[in-house]
């Protein structure tokens, strides 16, 4: 039987979780844990989650459990998965402040996801010395537990790559074969970044153009009665573009039925389909995919007390790999000086 793959992934508590996560993410995690191939480590990344946050602690101690809650509801399994708090493990510090040594000022500023994500958050010359080193603190959380594969969005590989630096670098310096280089599982080809509703590229909280796993039906509903479709489509005689319109993108990723869409599409396309009438397909297709979710989610937070013991018990099993990890990489630094 094959040894199982280290995975390592995660999630910034910076508020509920949206169906961009679960699309470019989350159910990629449950299909590889229920794979039986992987030994997965799922962390809540609220060391992260501080680099920008960090003047605001209450959003992420109140987004914790609900991190946790949207991760039990879509089928992460704590039988089956490590889930963990990125702050409980104490050790990922450590092992970034060792890590840092070994990247210069200049390579973290040609990193082309942080100088993105910079730009979007506007932060000028305030840049939190935290964020700009956040892709060393990310390679220590996948080293730590030497994950060998991590789910990512494409956009996320110049970290990845970042992270390869790093291992290479230490094992180079202080001995082949201490630390593991991991490998990114990218979404399938057409599945990427699900957009917001607003038509934006990106599905964001701060933006307010999301559908949580969280929503009940009548957010839903308001929500995809709000979507963004095609404005010079006034009447419903009119033609329609279907490229652009954020209902028709949203069925091409939710609805199996796919030759159901094309049919709807051509009918658009030609005139006198209704955007209403579209919405109102979109929305049970996606209540179809959510409502269980949701189900599952309202029942587990009946107990959060038990959630929260979840996560404690993550973070136990999660900081003895830690253990066993950093006297390794201690040994090979020369800094276990009493043994």
């Amino acid at each position: 039987m094959a040894e199982k793959k280290v995975l390592l992934t995660g999630d910034r508590p910076t508020g509920k979780l949206h169906i961009g996560h679960y699309v470019g993410s989350l159910k990629t995690r449950v299909e590889m844990q229920n794979s039986g191939d992987y030994d997965p480590y799922i962390m809540i990344a609220d060391k992260q989650a501080f680099t920008d946050n960090a003047r605001n602690p209450e959003k992420i101690k109140n987004s914790l459990t609900e991190v946790a809650l949207d991760y039990l509801a879509v089928g992460l399994d704590p039988k089956k998965s490590t889930i963990f708090v990125q702050t409980a493990v104490p050790q990922l510090s450590e092992l970034t402040e060792y890590f840092m040594n070994l990247v210069s000022v200049a390579r973290l500023q040609r990193n082309p996801t942080v100088k993105a994500e910079i730009q979007q958050k506007g932060f000028g010359e305030s840049i939190p010395a935290g964020f700009f080193n956040y892709p060393v603190s990310q390679a220590a959380d996948i080293a730590m537990f030497k994950g060998q594969v991590v789910p990512v969005g494409d956009d996320q590989e110049p970290m990845l790559e970042q992270t390869r630096e790093l291992v290479r670098a230490f094992n180079h310096y202080y001995g082949e074969g201490i630390l593991v280089e991991p490998e990114g599982i990218f979404p399938p080809k057409g599945q990427g970044r699900l957009p917001g509703l607003d038509g934006n590229a990106k599905m964001s909280k701060s933006l307010g153009n999301c559908i949580y796993l969280s929503d009940s039906a009548d957010e839903l509903w308001n929500r995809v009665r709000s979507m963004y479709t095609d404005p010079e489509h006034v009447q419903v005689s009119d033609p329609g573009h279907v490229e652009g319109n954020m209902v028709f993108t949203y069925l091409d990723v939710f609805d199996s039925d796919k030759a159901q869409v094309e049919t709807l599409k051509d009918q658009y396309r030609a005139g006198g389909l209704g955007d209403m009438k579209i919405k109102k397909y979109l929305f049970e297709v996606l209540d179809a995919e959510l409502a269980p979710i949701r189900e599952r989610r309202e029942t587990f937070a009946e107990d959060r007390p038990a959630v929260l013991k979840m996560l404690a018990e993550g973070s136990e099993q999660a900081r003895q790999t830690a253990d066993e990890t950093m006297r390794e990489v201690r040994a090979a630094m020369g800094i276990n000086y009493w043994g």
